[in-house]
């Protein structure tokens, strides 16, 4: 841990005391050198904040010292044409916090006014933390980029900090069936008490346990949330005529999807799937200030500041199965 200068507000940003930020898995591939930095270091990570703003820019609109506040995970670069166009959702450069820019394994944070989220009274400081990433990722990749209907049947292969929401966010959603993939005993345990209707483990067959509990009729819609060409064909392999795969795992693996003519006939949709936009999180923070999406499981530990490499190497050792870790640099 290293001290830097407390940050200080350009005329339209903002900054954050930190009150919480997750652990992610996406922070163990850049410290592990399984994904490339997009920066050169030193920087800081983090991406998964909550808070109280400290300080606004002089042309910052609404927002005001105090006011409690979750930060999405990125922002526009402000210099390709969707920019321009003022089309900032769909940016050809999206900059991530943590990876282009210092992110909140910190004291304190500076975003653009346009990344902040009101975080409502109800909802706690660690909640609003990980509602930036482990909630409103798996939130956008079932009911958005993955179509999630009322009544489909459901696959969600990964119930770790991703996958646990995915579980909640589908039966929200209305699935009539999940099925949850994940090699670790006390994963498949959680994925049945948060409601999931079979736990399987991945070395088994999948898709033939799967066609049994749905009739022989399949997945409608199959999530892969940890970045294994494995999973992704088992994913495939699960699903019913015109079903589709949403990918949301990262990794540099190479994936087979098999032959074109089955995937052609078959009619299957294969998607892929990054984060999520400002109006996701929003619709996640009402979810769980209504008391309809409950996270308070959620939170595995909470570490100071100092102990944050401790949080990266639990999470990396997957040590109780944690589904997030959460730094509390005001502690």
């Amino acid at each position: 841990m290293h001290d830097v200068p407390d940050p200080a507000p350009g005329p339209y940003d903002v900054v954050v005391r930190v009150e919480a930020c997750g652990i992610c898995a996406s922070d163990l591939h850049l410290l592990h050198g399984e994904m490339p930095a997009p920066v050169p270091p030193p920087f800081t990570m983090g991406h998964e904040p909550s808070g109280v703003v400290a300080a606004v820019g002089s042309e910052v609109p609404v927002w005001r010292e105090g006011d409690r506040v979750s930060v999405a995970a990125g922002k526009a670069c402000m210099a390709c044409s969707s920019c321009a166009s003022g089309l900032l959702d769909e940016c050809r450069n999206p900059q991530i916090m943590g990876f282009h820019y210092d992110g909140a394994w910190a004291e304190q944070l500076v975003v653009p006014f346009y990344a902040l989220a009101a975080l409502p009274d109800a909802v706690p400081f660690e909640h609003g933390a990980i509602a930036c990433d482990a909630v409103s990722t798996p939130f956008a990749a079932l009911v958005d980029r993955g179509g999630l209907r009322p009544g489909e049947r459901v696959g969600l292969w990964g119930i770790g900090g991703l996958g646990t929401h995915a579980v909640q966010i589908a039966r929200l959603a209305g699935a009539s069936f999940i099925a949850a993939v994940d090699p670790l005993p006390a994963a498949r345990e959680r994925a049945l008490a948060l409601g999931a209707d079979v736990a399987l483990d991945p070395a088994d067959d999948v898709p033939g346990a799967i066609r049994d509990a749905t009739g022989g009729r399949g997945l409608d819609l199959a999530v892969e949330l940890i970045g294994k060409s494995a999973a992704a064909r088992q994913a495939l392999s699960s699903c019913t005529r015109g079903g589709r795969v949403v990918l949301v795992g990262q990794s540099f693996e190479s994936l087979d999807a098999g032959p074109i003519i089955l995937l052609s006939v078959i009619g299957l949709s294969i998607l892929g799937h990054l984060g999520y936009t400002k109006r996701h999180l929003e619709d996640v923070l009402a979810l769980m200030a209504s008391g309809r999406l409950d996270v308070s499981g959620s939170i595995s530990d909470r570490l100071p500041l100092d102990r944050v490499a401790e949080g990266v190497e639990r999470l990396a050792s997957k040590e109780d199965a944690p589904v997030r870790i959460v730094v509390t640099p005001q502690a």
